[in-house]
């Protein structure tokens, strides 16, 4: 499972299957916890309670009825139903756990988990409930209630009891029997989903970053010799080699490149540093790219079970630091890549750094103020960035009387690199703005890529000749920038930016 297949599947709706030899690992698996159960052996949240309660052992009639009460008891979560992709992504990820034959669970829960997908019966789910260790339980549990015929889903636009969506679809409710609950919700998948289509989209937006600042460095006739990528080479760190590559296509051509146009013999650090910093992001994002795909592709159970050597092992495999960890991480990065992108702006708009650009962008300064309040804009997405910036796999509360006494808040984590990246989309959106504005009144021959990027925003933002209302423009752009259209016609005319 990558980034681009949970993508795929989540986004998408790409249909999946269960492999024949997943289904037998499946099998076997369940066949050797069956015959544990029948020899009494004692397993966590089989024959046990859970948490505080793991040491009080359950009589034959309990073991039967327990993990509907489990589910009940960890359908806990309150606020919103979160986005269909974030809930299909989960379920995703928690299909390819069971894949593996160390869950213990009954195929019959794994092959319905999959029916759900590929029939679009999706579980309303509260965004908020998680702390990220014992894995997901809270949003996982509202997954597991459809396996009982009870909760709710989402199923051809309508909101709807479960055992309707199921009924309607024509799926059949397999029940919980020992271990099925357990096994459906003890793993990170929801903080893991998250965070893969987050770091798709982020790539996205952190190539996207690279075409504004071509786009500002053409305004402000900026020296190109910091984009050449031996300088980087030299240096090591490949993030910032891609990078730099990716200005320099998007400059190709330019003037710029022809000594045509004066200029310093060295520019501002948010102009120069750009590669080191856009290049740092993307080392950040390569980094909780290969834990995130490691999770996604990992046992992340409790118990797990090994049914060659007939053994049960309880751990902490559902502990959702392995992944908030470097999520937070990435939420810095993105929030200095803004900041870089509206110091840029800044430079644009300020005549004093511009290199002759008009005063905030406008012909008529002083009865106008052109670009000066989408700075005002940028810097509130900013400041909102730097506070949720804060990170949140430190943040653990104990709870369970202290039986789960440290905890990843992986779920905070993703719910505020939400946030982020909405706000990322209209700080660079502004600076898209801005840098097209600028280079209207350039008259120097562009790079093909900046070319191409200019003419894009044209088609949504026009030249601001006079003042207007700008709100419409600003929402425009944060919506061009999310759709990556800029992005996508930049990548016909200049080869890939990756």
């Amino acid at each position: 499972m990558t980034i681009e297949k949970l993508v795929r599947i989540a986004r998408f709706n790409e249909k999946v299957e269960l492999s024949n030899e997943a289904v037998e690992r499946i099998k076997t698996c369940r066949a050797m916890l069956e015959e544990k159960i029948k020899a009494k052996e004692i397993m966590y949240g089989i024959n046990t309670g859970i948490g505080e309660f793991s040491e009080v052992v359950l009589t034959d009639e309990q073991v039967k009825e327990f993990q509907k009460y489990l589910i009940y008891n960890h359908s806990a979560g309150i606020g919103e139903p979160m986005p269909i992709e974030h809930v299909r992504g989960a379920i995703a990820g928690r299909i390819n756990v069971h894949a593996h034959g160390n869950s213990g669970v009954r195929p019959e829960i794994t092959l319905t988990l999959i029916e759900m997908l590929n029939k679009n019966v999706i579980p309303v789910v509260c965004q908020k409930g998680s702390v990220g260790a014992c894995g997901d339980l809270a949003p996982m549990s509202q997954i597991a209630l459809l396996l009982m015929g009870e909760g709710e889903a989402f199923y051809n636009g309508e909101r709807l009891p479960g055992k309707v969506a199921f009924e309607k679809a024509g799926i059949k409710v397999p029940g919980l029997h020992a271990r099925d609950g357990l096994a459906t919700i003890n793993g990170s998948n929801f903080i893991t989903a998250i965070s893969a289509l987050q770091l798709y989209d982020i790539n996205r937006w952190l190539k996207q970053a690279e075409i504004a600042a071509s786009m500002s460095l053409e305004a402000l006739h900026a020296n190109m010799k910091p984009y050449d990528e031996r300088l980087h080479i030299l240096r090591g760190f490949p993030g910032a080699v891609r990078s730099a590559r990716s200005i320099s296509k998007c400059i190709a051509g330019s003037d710029l490149q022809t000594g045509k146009i004066k200029h310093k013999v060295q520019d501002a650090y948010s102009m120069r540093s750009t590669p080191q910093v856009i290049g740092a992001a993307h080392d950040a994002v390569a980094h909780a790219r290969k834990q995130v795909e490691i999770e996604l592709n990992g046992v992340g159970d409790n118990p797990v079970f090994i049914p060659e050597e007939k053994l049960a092992l309880t751990g902490a495999n559902f502990q959702g630091s392995p992944v908030s960890l470097p999520m937070d991480m990435i939420s810095v990065a993105v929030t200095m890549v803004s900041v870089m992108s509206e110091r840029r702006m800044n430079r644009l708009n300020n005549p004093a750094l511009s290199v002759g650009l008009p005063a905030f962008l406008t012909k008529g300064a002083g009865m106008f103020s052109g670009l000066m309040l989408s700075q005002y804009t940028a810097d509130t997405l900013i400041v909102e960035q730097r506070i949720l910036s804060t990170p949140a796999s430190m943040q653990s509360i104990p709870a369970a009387a202290d039986q789960e006494d440290f905890v990843s808040m992986g779920m905070n984590t993703a719910l505020k690199n939400q946030q982020i990246l909405d706000n990322a989309y209209g700080i660079l959106g502004i600076e898209f703005m801005a840098a097209a504005q600028a280079l209207d009144f350039r008259d120097h021959k562009t790079g093909k890529g900046v070319a191409k990027a200019k003419e894009v925003i044209r088609k949504h933002v026009e030249f601001l000749d006079i003042d207007r209302p700008l709100y419409n423009d600003h929402n425009k752009m944060k919506e061009l920038v999310q759709s990556c259209e800029i992005l996508e016609e930049v990548e016909k005319e200049v080869g890939s930016l990756e």
